[in-house]
C-alpha cells in the first residue's frame, strides 16, 4: 500500500474530508462501509425476532489494530482519524460487550490490512512477532472463550514466516494465517513461497486470503484514472481496493494457485476466502465452463473440484440472501463459514441477518458454527 499511500499523503482529497468523502463514496471492507443487506430484511424486520435466536455463531473475519499498524498502515491523516475511531483497537470490554449485544460467540482476529507485508524484513519479523504475542497474551489469555486468532506473518520472508506461523501455532494456540493479496510483486503461488505453504499444510492450518493493495504498476494500468477539475486520488484508491479491486485479485490469486499446480503439491492445504467468494458464485460457470478442458492435461484432478476441496467461503460484509444461496448452488453448504468483517461492517446486523436467512436449521448451524468448529478445532 505504500506506492499508494506516496500519492494520498498531504492534502489530496480537495474539499472534501476523509470521513465524508467515505460516506459518499460508500467505502466497503477495508475503510468503513455498512455491510449489503438483503431486501427482505429490511422490509421485514420483524422476520428476525422470530428465527433461531438461540444460534451459536463463530465470526471469522474480524479485524483489529494498533497505533503502530495505523501509523504504518493509514493513508493520510484523516484515515489515522477514522482508524482510531472505529473500534480496530478495542480488545477488551467494548468488544466483548458488542458480542454480546450481536450473540457471537467467538470472534476470530486479524490483522488491519495489509498488516506488515510492507514492511522491511526484519522489521516486518518483529512487529509479527509483537503483533501475535500482543493477542496470544492480551485477549486470548483474558477471554479464552471468546477469541481466537490468524497469524500475522512477514511473508516477505517466506522462511521466516513458516517459522512464525509453526510458533503462533504451537506455542500460542493460533488457528492458521492471513495473508492481504499482493507480496511484492508477487501472489502465494510463486515458488518462492512453499516453505510457507508446506508449513500451512504440515501442521493442518488454513490460511486466510485476504485482499490488499495493489503494486504501482498495476494501480497506474487498472486503477488511476483522472477528470479535468477534479481530484480523484481517493475515487481510485477506493477503485483498486474495497470497491472493487480487491474482489477480483483475490480471485485471480485462487485460480493461480489452482492453475499452477500449488493443490497438487499440497493436496491437503487449505486456503479461506470472504466476502461471499470474492465474485466466484457469479463467475463460477464460466470459469470451470471455459477453462477445464485447457487444464485438463496440467492438473491432477477437475478445475472445479479445488473450489471444493480446497477452499473455505465465509459470509464476511456481504449480508445478502440472494449471494449466499448463489455461492451454496456451486458450493457445498459445509464450507461456508459465517463472518462479519467487524468493525468494518456492523457485527449485530450480520448476525440478525443470517438468522433470518431461509435454510435449514441444521444448514444454518453448519455455517454459523460448526464448520468453523471443524476446521479450526474450536468451540462456540
Amino acid at each position: 500500500m505504500k506506492q499508494i499511500e506516496k500519492s494520498l499523503n498531504g492534502p489530496t482529497m480537495g474539499r472534501r474530508s476523509f470521513l465524508g468523502s467515505a460516506a459518499a463514496l460508500g467505502v466497503g471492507a477495508g475503510l468503513a462501509a455498512p455491510a449489503i443487506v438483503t431486501r427482505a430484511m429490511a422490509s421485514e424486520p420483524s422476520v428476525i425476532a422470530l428465527r433461531d435466536q438461540d444460534l451459536k455463531f463463530i465470526a471469522t473475519e474480524e479485524t483489529y489494530t494498533t497505533d503502530e499498524l495505523i501509523t504504518l498502515n493509514a493513508i493520510n491523516k484523516e484515515h489515522v482519524e477514522y482508524l482510531k475511531e472505529t473500534g480496530l483497537a478495542e480488545l477488551g470490554p467494548g468488544r466483548v460487550g458488542a458480542m454480546d449485544e450481536a450473540g457471537l460467540n467467538v470472534q476470530i482476529l486479524s490483522a488491519h490490512t495489509p498488516g506488515v507485508q510492507n514492511m522491511p524484513i526484519n522489521e516486518g519479523i518483529d512487529l509479527a512477532y509483537r503483533l501475535n504475542k500482543m493477542i496470544a497474551d492480551g485477549p486470548m489469555a483474558v477471554y479464552p472463550q471468546r477469541f481466537q486468532a490468524y497469524a500475522t506473518l512477514p511473508v516477505q520472508d517466506p522462511e521466516a514466516s513458516a517459522d512464525e506461523l509453526e510458533r503462533a501455532v504451537r506455542e500460542d494456540g493460533f488457528v492458521g494465517a492471513m495473508t492481504n493479496g499482493f507480496i511484492g510483486d508477487k501472489f502465494l503461488d510463486h515458488p518462492d513461497f512453499a516453505p510457507l505453504l508446506a508449513r500451512a499444510e504440515a501442521l493442518g492450518v488454513p490460511i486466510y486470503l485476504h485482499p490488499g493493495f495493489p503494486p504501482e504498476k498495476v494501480f497506474d494500468i487498472y486503477y488511476r484514472t483522472t477528470r479535468e477539475g477534479y481530484d480523484q486520488e481517493f475515487q481510485n484508491y477506493i477503485f483498486s481496493g474495497s470497491g472493487y479491486g480487491w474482489h477480483q485479485e483475490v480471485l485471480t490469486q485462487c485460480l493461480r494457485l489452482i492453475l499452477t499446480g500449488v493443490f497438487d503439491r499440497h493436496p491437503k492445504l487449505q486456503m479461506i476466502i470472504g466476502h461471499m467468494g470474492e465474485g466466484l458464485p457469479f463467475y463460477y460457470e464460466r470459469i470451470v465452463g471455459d477453462m477445464s478442458e485447457s487444464t485438463e492435461g496440467s492438473l491432477d484432478k477437475p478445475l472445479g473440484q479445488y473450489f471444493s476441496d480446497n477452499f473455505w467461503y465465509t459470509t464476511s460484509a456481504f449480508f445478502q440472501d440472494e449471494l449466499l444461496h448463489l455461492l451454496l448452488r456451486y458450493i457445498s453448504v459445509d464450507r461456508v463459514m459465517f463472518g462479519t468483517d467487524y468493525p468494518f461492517a456492523d457485527m449485530k446486523q450480520g448476525a440478525d441477518w443470517f438468522r433470518a436467512v431461509d435454510l435449514p436449521r441444521e444448514d444454518k448451524e453448519k455455517i454459523a458454527f460448526r464448520n468453523a468448529e471443524k476446521l479450526f478445532g474450536i468451540k462456540a
